[in-house]
């Protein structure tokens, strides 16, 4: 028989799944009510139409929530743990936090999703020994099955038509390990190699085959950081050298380093970062300046991508 005990831990990071919006609002605006009771602090971030299915649900109670559109503040799943999650949580002091979190809609793209599955892998890490639950809704008519085995398996704990159990299938490094995909690039994307020497004109490459593909000029200047973020570490910590490639695809700027290095930090470029903090910002940086961010690191080396909008 199956041990379905629910673990005691201070974290606590539940998966809601839901059919239609009464199941959602039966599924979230107790949660929300119960931290008000308690003198929690409590935050929802989600797409627009699920904030204002809650917002409705909640009534004059909604003005104790912070809101947040999971469809700009998380649009790069990279930038939900510390610019979302931990911003609002590491604000709170005193005592237990709640937050609703959606990341996964039907509306991410097959590119957006492998980025999804990690963060809410990482999450369990991030937030490891915290007095904060995280409830994050599924909505099971609009994902298919296999995104729901993915909730399962991200999720220690499932709730489902009311019933709370732990999640048999939960299986954090197992998901950290299929998702950490090889990226292969198109044949014909522009490269170029570089080192320290060549740190200045290889920003001055990519800057000129993004312009050449119709990036703005707005644009250009945030992947000009990306790319000096991007090459520099390679050139510190990931062998000396690289590889940068770039080419256009489905409206964005793609931009990939390619380097012999190896990431030892699964969460590295997710960590909140202070004003007065030495080191570190790089690849949060990254994160913060681009629409989506792929990474895969392995015993071959690791490669960062970064998609920019065109404009």
């Amino acid at each position: 028989m199956t041990d379905t005990a629910i673990p005691i831990e201070p974290f606590v990071h539940p998966a809601l799944f839901y059919r239609g919006d009464q199941e959602y609002v039966d599924g979230t605006v107790p949660f929300l009510l119960d931290g008000m009771a308690a003198a929690e602090p409590v935050a929802v971030a989600a797409p627009p139409d699920r904030l204002a299915v809650i917002r409705a649900g909640l009534g004059a109670a909604a003005s104790e929530v912070h809101f947040v559109d999971m469809t700009k503040a998380g649009r790069n799943p990279g930038r939900i743990i510390p610019s979302v999650l931990r911003k609002f949580a590491d604000a709170c002091t005193g005592g237990r936090v709640r937050i609703i979190g959606e990341p996964i809609w039907a509306g991410r793209s097959a590119v957006e999703y492998p980025a999804c599955v990690q963060h809410e892998a990482l999450i369990n890490m991030a937030f490891q020994g915290r007095d904060v639950t995280i409830l994050c809704p599924y909505d099971v008519k609009a994902l298919s099955p296999d995104v729901i085995a993915d909730a399962q398996a991200t999720h220690p704990v499932v709730i489902d038509k009311g019933r709370e159990e732990a999640s048999s299938a939960y299986a954090v490094e197992d998901v950290l390990a299929r998702y950490n995909e090889a990226l292969r690039h198109p044949p014909g994307a522009a490269s170029v190699h570089f080192d320290a020497d060549a740190l200045p004109t290889t920003r001055d490459f990519a800057l000129q085959e993004a312009a050449v593909r119709g990036m703005s000029r707005v644009r250009v200047q945030d992947l000009a950081l990306v790319v000096a973020e991007l090459t520099t570490n390679s050139v510190v910590h990931g062998g000396g050298s690289g590889t940068l490639r770039i080419w256009a695809e489905n409206g964005q700027i793609v931009c990939e380093v390619q380097d012999d290095g190896r990431f030892t930090d699964p969460l590295a470029g997710r960590h909140p970062v202070h004003p007065d903090q030495l080191g570190g910002r790089g690849l949060f940086l990254v994160h913060f300046l681009s629409d989506l961010v792929r990474v895969h690191s392995g015993e071959l080396g690791t490669t960062v991508r970064s998609y920019l909008t065109l404009s």
